[in-house]
């Protein structure tokens, strides 16, 4: 008739959805740990029956980027349509390397354009939808975020010193 103890907090299991038994280092503002990842092949070479010069390669390479595309974009594209697994087994560049040898490169690196292009477009959520807490919440974890990287990029001299995110001009950036 006496009810239960609770059990002890130190062996409480907090219920996400997925745990995994190695160490990996979590996501910032979620609690997943993201187990799912592509593994690139050992061989380091162009596979035989792929037929493509370097030369080849990176002018299809400057050539989507003068179309507008990202680095990313670009390998995806060139994977699904070309056949072109790796641009560095080919070419022995990486796809960024080879735009900023041709002058093509994106001012801003891709990973913080897509942060800001994120936080643009919950902002202008919020303007439409005022008493939207949860996306307030959210545009304050993406924009530190933002920061972070920021950081990051100026110590890394991929920005200049004096460069800061500023949410009245972000929009331009992305336009």
């Amino acid at each position: 008739n006496y009810p239960l103890p609770s059990p002890p907090s130190h062996l409480f299991v907090y219920p996400f959805k997925h745990t995994t038994p190695t160490v990996n280092m979590g996501r910032m503002h979620t609690p997943g740990k993201g187990i799912a990842s592509s593994a690139l092949p050992y061989k380091r070479t162009p596979p035989s029956w792929l037929n493509v010069t370097a030369k080849k390669v990176e002018e299809q390479v400057c050539k989507l980027a003068k179309k507008g595309l990202t680095p990313s974009q670009i390998g995806v594209t060139l994977r699904d349509s070309h056949g072109i697994a790796q641009v560095k087994s080919v070419t022995g560049n990486k796809i960024l390397r080879l735009l900023k040898k041709n002058g093509l490169a994106p001012a801003l690196p891709e990973d913080l354009y897509c942060l800001i292009k994120k936080a643009v477009a919950v902002r202008k959520h919020l303007e439409k939808n005022r008493k939207d807490k949860d996306s307030k919440f959210r545009l304050i974890l993406i924009e530190s975020r933002i920061h972070r990287l920021a950081r990051y990029y100026k110590r890394a001299r991929q920005l200049p010193g004096n460069w800061r995110y500023e949410s009245s001009n972000a929009s331009a950036w992305v336009a």
